[in-house]
């Protein structure tokens, strides 16, 4: 009995606990944000040779904040530790290319998405990489695996042995261990603009990051030899699209900005900021 009443205390107190965290949940009012941004990811967010922070997601996040009704500040963070920094309090909220994946979810919440392009490789022109068939295509992992692993195997012939840079702790090195870790030798880099400088230094055979960073990569003085090669593969182990990471402690955040989201996919904003530093609609449907 001395069991059972400790029991039944110990879970009234429990839920006690429980109740009183949720008020306070319901209660948070949110009035300033920050938001962790990487600023290296060209054109989702990069800094200018005077010091300014620019691009897709730097406009966007100012509209969205406006829209919430809350003040917002960027704190700048190196991708690889993008994660951990906003669970330890470094910041409120990752804003930074982040594709919402299954195996993210299992440690962060995501709002829902505001861009979806893809993940495609680049190499430079002349190279035999060149070859990689398929350029132009769209594979969806999640709907059409089987197809996706057909268009792989028709690219072994070029990908056996090739050396292929990729950025640590991305969606995009998620990819790579998945289908193809038996087939290339995979170098990891901390930021985007290092495995660039491989590619052009030939250090590397082929890039693989997403297709809108290729294009404004690209876009680059110095760059213009950098090519997308081979099809852009979506879905599955790469997500549902780029999407605001939080803590799963803060639900009213997450539906604060997903409402946002929604509003500015429905009035077209998503579109126009997309059509600006991507050149084509990112908008997820």
């Amino acid at each position: 009995m001395r069991i059972g009443n400790l029991l039944k205390l110990a879970l009234a107190a429990a839920l006690s606990i429980s109740a009183f965290s949720l008020a306070q949940a319901e209660e948070k009012k949110w009035t300033h944000v920050r938001i962790g941004m990487e600023g290296e990811f060209r054109p989702w967010s990069f800094v200018t040779s005077d010091g300014k922070l620019e691009g897709f997601e730097v406009d966007l996040y100012k509209i969205l904040c406006d829209k919430m009704g809350v003040t917002c500040e960027i704190v700048k963070q190196p991708f690889d530790g993008i994660i951990p920094a906003l669970s330890i309090g470094k910041f409120d909220v990752i804003m930074s290319g982040m594709s919402a994946t299954p195996k993210r979810e299992e440690v962060i919440d995501f709002s829902e998405a505001y861009a979806s392009t893809g993940q495609s490789f680049a190499t430079i022109k002349g190279s035999p990489s060149e070859a990689l068939p398929g350029t132009g295509k769209i594979y969806p992992l999640a709907s059409d695996e089987a197809g996706a692993i057909k268009a792989l195997e028709e690219m072994k012939p070029v990908l056996k042995g090739k050396i292929v840079g990729v950025q640590a702790g991305s969606i995009a090195a998620t990819f790579l261990d998945k289908y193809l870790k038996n087939d290339i030798t995979i170098r990891e880099y901390k930021t985007t603009e290092q495995h660039d400088l491989d590619l052009k230094a030939g250090r590397v055979d082929m890039i693989i990051a997403s297709r809108a960073y290729i294009a404004g990569a690209a876009a680059k003085p110095g760059n213009e030899d950098m090519i997308p090669v081979g099809p852009r593969f979506q879905g599955g182990v790469l997500g549902r699209g780029s999407s605001i990471g939080l803590r799963k402690s803060d639900p009213e955040l997450r539906d604060m900005f997903t409402k946002a989201i929604k509003e500015v996919k429905a009035d077209g904003t998503i579109k126009a900021l997309s059509e600006k530093w991507f050149g084509y609609d990112v908008t997820p449907y």
